[in-house]
C-alpha cells in the first residue's frame, strides 16, 4: 500500500497485521481519485472508519488543504500517525481516535462541514446507513460535496434522500464504491 501520486508519491503506507482492518486496495484507490480528478484540490477532507488513513493521506498528497481522521481502534490511530509522519504531511492533519458517530455529532454542533468525505465502515454492519442519516440530517457536506462509500455489494445504498443524490457506484469484486453529491437546491 502507498502513495499513487502527488506530493508524497511513491511513500509506503503501513498497514495493521490480520484482518481486523482492511485498506483499500491501490487499484480501487486509484480508480476512485481518477474518478474524483481535481475535486480533491484545495478540499477539507473527512476520513472516518480511517483505518490506515490511506484515502485521506492520498487526497492530501494530491492537493487537498486539510484532512481530518477519524477511527476507533488505538492500532489504527497509532498507523494513522505513523502513516502521516512518513508522507510529511502533519502540519495538515487533525487525527482523533472517537467513535463515528460521536465524532459526526460533535462536528455538527462545532458547525464543521466537509468538500468531501471518504466513509470506509466494517462491512455489514448497518453502518452505512447511520453514516448516510447524519450527514444528510446535519449537512456535514458543503454545498456540492462528495461522499464517497466503501462497503460490501450486500449493502445497498438507496437514493431516496432530500439533499444527497447517488451519482455513480463502481464494483470491485465484493466492494461497491459509491459516489454521493450534497446537493442542496
Amino acid at each position: 500500500m502507498r502513495i499513487i501520486t502527488g506530493s508524497a508519491k511513491g511513500t509506503q503506507l503501513k498497514a495493521p497485521r490480520g484482518l481486523a482492518t482492511r485498506p483499500t486496495a491501490d487499484r480501487v484507490k486509484e480508480s476512485v481519485f481518477n474518478i474524483l480528478g481535481n475535486v480533491v484540490i484545495d478540499a477539507h477532507v473527512l476520513d472516518i472508519f480511517a483505518g490506515t488513513g490511506n484515502l485521506g493521506l492520498e487526497a492530501l498528497s494530491r492537493g487537498a488543504t486539510a484532512a481530518v481522521f477519524i477511527d476507533n481502534s488505538a492500532e489504527s490511530i497509532d498507523i494513522i500517525k505513523t502513516n502521516v509522519e512518513r508522507t510529511k504531511l502533519t502540519a495538515h492533519t487533525e487525527i482523533y481516535k472517537n467513535d463515528v458517530i460521536r465524532a459526526l455529532d460533535k462536528f455538527v454542533q462545532n458547525g464543521r462541514s466537509f468538500d468531501l468525505i471518504f466513509c470506509d465502515p466494517p462491512y455489514n454492519q448497518g453502518l452505512v446507513q447511520i453514516v448516510l442519516d447524519r450527514i444528510e440530517n446535519h449537512s456535514l457536506l458543503k454545498p456540492k460535496g462528495i461522499l464517497v462509500i466503501e462497503h460490501s455489494k450486500h449493502e445497498t445504498i438507496t437514493d431516496d434522500w432530500n439533499n444527497l443524490q447517488l451519482r455513480r457506484v463502481e464494483q470491485y469484486g465484493e466492494t461497491l464504491v459509491s459516489f454521493l453529491l450534497y446537493n442542496t437546491n
